[in-house]
């Protein structure tokens, strides 16, 4: 087989169109673990909160496959990886040839290692199986316990609240949202969840769940001494990579597979994209797993064109984080919280309570390389693209965009000759 794809997200998606670009023939074949087609694991909270129907996960429409030329493996699990034959082995003892591989099989969720964790009712907030569980019981859970303040944690609970359940999210945190967020956006976000009656206390987290004799939950005792009781737990703390198959195969791994700038392992023929990759990253250079949805996109669309022959470099990924709390809209790009005792960074915030307004700005030298915004998030586009394209803000220009915004007419001549004009040649 010409390309072998394991994972079945949007990182391969990216992958599929990647390749497809390049090379119309060649058979593809996407192995996948769960029993559908790629989704949208970001649109699950809107599923379990009864606001979109299952026909709107689908990444691409059903004919999206055959018109890509690609086979699917649904329901299979790869077990091992030959990389001295080129083949992988799966858990129904296939053996399956590739000149091209790709591992895009995402992240693992983290699961804490309390008593009671393993048993029934209790569930991750990753794939639409727990979700399309969570949906049939809703009817008879009468309240629920999230463990985990982050993004995933605050949009489970914000689901089944939704759906009429009594919901306390716990955060050891002193705050909700303490890695894509500051402690102002948080304040905020916090207000308005406090405001609709959904429970949130930070600073506490899951000492044990308690089950009775027969295995059935019955509640979660806090760190606190407090107990909930509750009919279902999901743990929200977040995912790690899911390396696991890289293991003994000659393929790096530090805190992801590590990747080169054309996304590819230091093992021939061997690619990996999404949140299991260790790749560029935009801003510092260096290698990070930044497991966020767009980034695993262009991650796989760039190992897709590499792995049909198409040296393409790619650009590095950008943490961003968009989310909105019944009606409150919030977006974090970049570095959002540097280094305290690092002077280089200058912050400049504003606030403003009543109307629920926030904006951070985070400047490295001569440019932006994080904002936050709560509330008013009109210029976002704007400044993305000064940290994006990383361009330059001298002193003047940095007056003007807090003084009134970033303007399209601020960024550099040569940006758009490069951009938009590649081929511009000034004239003397």
């Amino acid at each position: 087989m010409k390309y072998v794809i394991i994972g079945n997200g949007v990182a391969s998606i990216g992958a599929i169109e990647g390749i497809r670009k390049v090379d119309r023939e060649n058979e593809i074949l996407v192995i996948g673990a769960e029993n559908t087609p790629a989704y949208g694991r970001p649109l699950i909270s809107y599923l379990l909160a009864g606001k979109i129907k299952p026909d709107r996960l689908a990444l691409r429409p059903a004919e999206f496959y055959e018109s890509s030329k690609v086979d699917l493996m649904l329901g299979t699990s790869v077990e091992a990886i030959d990389t001295g034959a080129r083949t992988v082995t799966t858990d129904k003892d296939e053996t399956i040839g590739y000149e091209n591989l790709l591992i895009a099989v995402g992240g693992m969720p983290f699961t804490p290692l309390i008593p009671g964790v393993e048993g029934a009712d209790v569930y991750n907030f990753t794939n639409l199986d727990h979700a399309q569980t969570l949906i049939a019981k809703a009817g008879d859970i009468k309240r629920a316990v999230v463990i985990g303040g982050g993004l995933i944690g605050l949009k489970a609970g914000e689901s089944l609240f939704d759906r009429g359940v009594d919901v306390t999210i716990l955060e050891l945190s002193p705050r909700i949202l303490s890695l894509a967020f500051d402690e102002n956006a948080a304040a905020l976000a916090g207000t308005r969840l406090a405001e609709v009656g959904l429970n949130v206390r930070c600073g506490v987290s899951a000492k044990e769940i308690q089950r009775d004799k027969a295995g059935n939950l019955k509640g979660v005792h806090l760190t606190d001494g407090d107990f909930l009781q509750c009919d279902v737990v999901v743990i929200a703390i977040g995912v790690v990579p899911n390396y696991d198959l890289a293991k003994g195969t000659g393929i790096k791994v530090d805190q992801g597979i590590l990747v080169d700038e054309h996304m590819r392992a230091d093992v021939p023929g061997v690619f990996a994209a999404g949140d299991v990759a260790q790749a560029r990253d935009l801003l510092f250079g260096d290698g990070r797993v930044i497991p966020i949805w767009t980034n695993a996109y262009n991650q796989g669309f760039c190992a897709g064109k590499n792995m049909a022959g198409d040296e393409t470099e790619f650009t590095g990924s950008l943490a961003m984080n968009s989310i909105s709390f019944y009606g409150l809209p919030t977006i974090s790009v970049g570095t959002v919280n540097p280094p305290e005792e690092d002077e280089s960074y200058e912050i400049v915030s504003s606030i403003d309570e009543k109307k629920k307004s926030y904006r951070k700005l985070v400047f490295h030298h001569d440019r932006l390389v994080g904002y936050v915004l709560v509330g008013d998030i009109d210029m976002a586009g704007m400044y993305t693209a000064f940290v994006k394209f990383r361009m330059a803000v001298p002193e003047e220009a940095k007056k003007r965009i807090l003084a009134g915004g970033p303007d399209v007419l601020m960024w550099p001549e040569d940006f758009f000759r490069e951009t938009w004009n590649p081929g511009y040649v000034e004239q003397d």
